[in-house]
């Protein structure tokens, strides 16, 4: 895990195409704005985990049939 110090309105670049923007702290509250293409996905991690678990919820009621 790679940690940074960052202040208000500083990027934290992500590859070439994704940057995360220090908007605001107070206390123990940081803002972020993500910047990402619109092709990529982005979730708040509790949000990402209900839908991998509806998708394999869905995998497991209707299964692909196999040809």
């Amino acid at each position: 895990m790679l940690v940074l110090s960052r202040a208000v309105g500083e990027i934290i670049s992500i590859g070439d195409h994704i940057n995360l923007r220090i908007l605001e702290v107070n206390g123990t509250q940081v803002k972020l704005g993500v910047e990402a293409p619109a092709g990529v996905n982005v979730h708040r991690s509790e949000v990402y985990q209900k839908i991998l678990s509806r998708q394999a919820q869905q995998v497991a009621t209707h299964p692909v049939p196999n040809p």
